[in-house]
């Protein structure tokens, strides 16, 4: 015969067995994370830090390798949209892809931040909102907001995370006013309007034609006298240094590049997407101190 303990021992696991089999879990299955689909990797990274393991992010144009202007959607892209409880993207028709994706899978549940309605810009401004300081504290905010709704459950996890993403703007926010402090009024070139916001946090003057940025950001040639004016600029050093789009690359702008390199204007290469292994606060504070570097040499 069985001693007491053991006895006691059988009980428990029996009862646990009627217990599981009346439908009465031990204990409560983990939640599913949240799916999330970015239109654009570095607002993705910016869900991800929030989110944590509690999210499952698709960051649709990643590939610092291809002009996100010329993306192609596919069928993945369409499934990830479809499945997606909540969608983030920059607006201004910058990933206009995302407004056919999304109708084609209509989701009265499924939430969606537009960066450009968050912001207040309108049609006609400047694309790439990223670039501009302010923009990334207001989508952070938002989504917290989107995910606590969504997810309720784990509201503590994403407030922590939340808090800990605004504990690392700091050294950002820092690295601009730094530059803005020595270098405010310095006239810079520029290919296209990629950097413009930050340029103007900085106080950086890009003098370069708006007609020739407009052009190669849409992948066209610039007029003759844009271009004439630009390459002038560059020849009498009329700028300290050339912003220098990696993603936007086109004979005229390898043209305008090479003259700098021969003119001994520095050249500082910056992108439109987040490149791989790097969070957005490494991204951007890696490209401030490449424009401080190149603006030291330029003097």
């Amino acid at each position: 015969m069985p001693s007491r303990p053991f006895r006691r021992l059988l009980v428990s696991i029996a009862i646990g067995s009627v217990t599981l089999a009346a439908g009465y879990p031990v204990a409560a299955a983990p939640s599913s994370p949240v799916i999330v689909v970015a239109a654009e990797n570095f607002y993705g990274d910016i869900v991800g830090q929030i989110g944590g393991d509690h999210v499952a992010v698709t960051s649709i144009v990643s590939d610092p390798n291809i002009d996100p202007h010329e993306y192609e959607t596919n069928a993945r892209d369409a499934a990830a949209v479809a499945n997606a409880r909540l969608i983030i993207q920059n607006g201004l028709g910058y990933d206009a892809f995302m407004d056919r994706l999304e109708a084609a899978s209509p989701n009265s549940q499924r939430k969606l931040i537009v960066v450009s309605e968050l912001t207040g810009h309108k049609k006609g401004d400047n694309v790439h909102l990223w670039y501009d300081p302010a923009t990334i504290p207001k989508v952070a905010q938002v989504v917290l907001e989107a995910l606590v709704q969504i997810d309720s459950a784990n509201a503590p996890s994403y407030r922590n995370w939340y808090r800990a993403f605004q504990a690392s703007l700091p050294p950002l926010t820092q690295a601009i006013a730094d530059l803005r402090a020595q270098h405010a009024g310095t006239a810079v070139g520029a290919t296209e309007p990629v950097f413009g916001y930050m340029a103007q946090a900085i106080g950086l003057n890009v003098i370069t034609p708006v007609k020739f940025q407009k052009a190669i950001e849409e992948g066209e040639d610039p007029p003759a006298a844009a271009l004439a004016q630009m390459e002038d600029q560059v020849r009498k050093h009329q700028v300290r240094l050339l912003l220098y789009n990696i993603q936007t690359v086109s004979p005229i702008t390898k043209r305008v590049q090479e003259l700098a390199k021969r003119q001994g204007v520095p050249v500082v290469g910056v992108s439109e997407t987040e490149p791989p292994g790097k969070t957005f606060q490494q991204w951007m504070l890696t490209q401030l101190e490449q424009v401080r570097a190149a603006l030291a040499q330029g003097k």
